[in-house]
């Protein structure tokens, strides 16, 4: 139950950035198609034409095999406690063997209500300052996001360098 169109926009742009394409919501407060989401995805916004919208978080997991509860709580249940890195890899892992995975991510206010968190299999928390460790939506997405396309991709990084490269002599640096 998202509340503000800016943080599906920029939630969408954090999918986008590391190859993440669809994107669920359900309830979303503001109407739908939101001006502020479009306004914000930057580039993003094949994210929100495509995304699908639905009235309960049940129907919008219903396809799903492996579902992770993002939060700043552990709550009073007995679910397997990861960290984004943790469960990035693992749903790596389930999508190479066809299982579908996905992660509920709360609203900006209260989180996830404990009703949606008992739907999930594991429990994704941010290790964060424990003072204060409430993160916006989208920069929840967008550290989830990044560790899903590094969990999937570790060589990327060595494609945007210059391989093979030697540092410049001094005589190439003054003729420069």
């Amino acid at each position: 139950q998202p509340q503000l169109g800016e943080n599906i926009g920029a939630a969408a742009r954090a999918m986008l950035n590391f190859g993440l394409t669809r994107m669920r919501l359900v309830r979303p407060r503001d109407t739908w198609p939101n001006p502020q989401a479009m306004n914000t995805a930057s580039g993003a916004e094949s994210v929100l034409e495509q995304a699908e919208i639905f009235d309960t978080t049940e129907d919008a997991i219903a396809d799903l095999r492996h579902v992770f509860a993002a939060t700043a709580r552990v709550r009073d249940m007995v679910k397997p406690v990861l960290a984004p890195r943790e469960a990035a890899q693992r749903m790596r892992d389930q999508g190479a063997g066809d299982e579908a995975s996905g992660v509920l991510f709360g609203r900006e206010r209260s989180g996830l209500d404990n009703d949606d968190v008992a739907l999930a299999e594991a429990l994704m928390i941010v290790p964060a300052n424990p003072a204060y460790s409430s993160i916006n939506l989208a920069q929840a997405v967008l550290l989830l996001a990044y560790e899903w396309f590094q969990a999937g991709a570790p060589e990327r990084l060595e494609e945007v360098t210059r391989k093979g490269a030697s540092p410049a002599t001094a005589e190439e640096l003054q003729q420069l």
